[in-house]
């Protein structure tokens, strides 16, 4: 419950233009009932004993479910939870410093998968780094392959909005508030503040808006297979990266467009990149393949000019 008194010392403080104020998050009540037009999706944060989805290992999972509409607008969250999972290896001294697990909090812990898959249901799961998290996600729990998901981090251009950095806890500080990051489960009440607030800070426009705009539309990969080395500095100044096939992707520079985007792409390769028609590989990505290593890859013929 919040203190009048303490509010009271915080307006004046802020009203005096010398000081801002930072409001502890506090975890939303139990007991939201939404309503029948609402749609439910699963805020979700996994700490690992590395970066390597193939190699390392979930250590904690957390999820907190939230009522949202089709505005954006988030009408309300569902109490959430997180659970420990002992991995096969020791966690090391720096995966310590960096999510707060010690080898102790995790000794004989285990994650219920098939109960987390229920839980989240065919939910959109939300994650602030969806790229790292749904590829660890789909390994331990396959349940969960076909939901949909949506990047809190890449899918919402924070620096455009004026946020110096799209970390969690820097968000939160420009929205006044501030929390304990050493938990998942608090990233992910986080998660859902921030995407209730406006972009930029006090705007109109939810980010929850913008997010569900780009987690509804569709946008293309495509790797410009066989281009001319000489052509690598024009291609990376374009916003090509280089993937070296060792994920089992083609070994290519590649990039991903939105559907605007692509047409003109295409034209822009046939004429300054290789000079005639040639095929590339792409891949339609949204928000049922996107993050994930499922990706169906097809050849594609650069139509002549």
């Amino acid at each position: 419950m919040t203190d009048p008194t303490m509010e009271a010392l915080a307006a004046q403080l802020e009203a005096s233009g010398d000081y801002r104020v930072l409001r502890r998050l506090k975890v939303p009540p139990a007991g939201f009932v939404p309503m029948p037009h609402m749609k439910r999706a699963v805020f979700l944060d996994v700490e690992t004993t590395g970066l390597d989805p193939n190699e390392d290992e979930i250590i904690e999972l957390a999820m907190v479910p939230f009522w949202y509409e089709d505005s954006g607008r988030i009408a309300g969250v569902e109490i959430g939870g997180s659970a420990l999972r002992q991995p096969q290896k020791l966690i090391s001294a720096d995966v310590t410093r960096l999510t707060g697990i010690t080898p102790d909090m995790v000794a004989g812990k285990a994650i219920d998968f098939t109960a987390a898959a229920q839980f989240a249901g065919e939910s959109l799961i939300v994650a602030h780094n969806a790229g790292f998290d749904r590829r660890f996600v789909e390994r331990f729990c396959p349940q969960l392959v076909n939901n949909r998901w949506a990047c809190s981090f890449s899918e919402i251009p924070w620096a455009a909005h004026g946020f110096e950095s799209a970390k969690l806890s820097m968000i939160g500080l420009a929205h006044g508030f501030y929390y304990d990051g050493h938990r998942a489960v608090n990233d992910c009440y986080a998660g859902i503040e921030i995407l209730s607030r406006g972009v930029p800070v006090g705007g109109p426009e939810s980010a929850m808006k913008v997010l569900l705009s780009s987690a509804n539309s569709r946008s293309w990969r495509c790797w410009a297979d066989g281009a001319p080395f000489e052509k690598k500095d024009l291609l990376k100044a374009r916003g090509y990266r280089w993937a070296d096939g060792s994920d089992g992707r083609p070994k290519a520079w590649w990039i991903d467009l939105d559907e605007a985007g692509f047409h003109p792409e295409m034209a822009y390769l046939r004429s300054d990149i290789y000079g005639w028609s040639a095929q590339i590989r792409i891949c339609e990505l949204n928000a049922l393949n996107r993050y994930s290593d499922r990706l169906n890859i097809i050849t594609y013929a650069i139509p002549a000019g």
